[in-house]
């Protein structure tokens, strides 16, 4: 959370540590949290930190992945963003104008229930082998290691 670390900076340098080392709190789920964490939240959360506001906004956010349809995220998606703009935190209002500029492939997701995650995984395996080879002296090269890491191939001789 780049907000938080900035406002932590700014207070630590006014000589308030109330936000230092909270970082992992603020990341947390709430149902992920032990009790230890469970009380410094409600420490944190009963100070006037802009970085509250961003946690409160982040978590509330997490309602849209458990609505029923398209429309009733969409809804969502419009009463979140007022709430964002009200708050008025740069970080906050990047992530809305990213997530406005994409809307209509997000609500795809109540339609379909797919992502390209699986996609997105195989190119990362790729980007690992074409690194590692530090080169390759032909696309067949490349291509043929591709196809043996990500093809899942049976190499045991029948």
């Amino acid at each position: 959370m780049r907000g938080c670390r900035q406002e932590s900076g700014a207070l630590e340098k006014a000589g308030d540590k109330r936000l230092v080392g909270s970082k992992y709190v603020w990341l947390r789920n709430p149902e992920n949290m032990h009790e230890q964490q469970k009380v410094d939240l409600s420490h944190l959360m009963a100070g006037a930190f802009k970085t509250r506001q961003a946690w409160a906004l982040k978590n509330l956010f997490r309602v849209f992945w458990q609505l029923g349809c398209a429309d009733a995220a969409s809804f969502f998606f419009e009463y979140w963003s007022k709430r964002v703009d009200e708050v008025g935190l740069k970080p906050l209002i990047e992530v809305k104008e990213l997530l406005q500029r994409h809307l209509d492939n997000v609500l795809r997701w109540f339609q379909h229930a797919i992502t390209n995650a699986v996609s997105e995984g195989l190119n990362s395996k790729i980007q690992i082998i074409k690194a590692s080879a530090r080169g390759f002296h032909s696309f067949e090269s490349y291509r043929n290691r591709t196809l043996f890491y990500c093809g899942k191939l049976n190499m045991a001789i029948a």
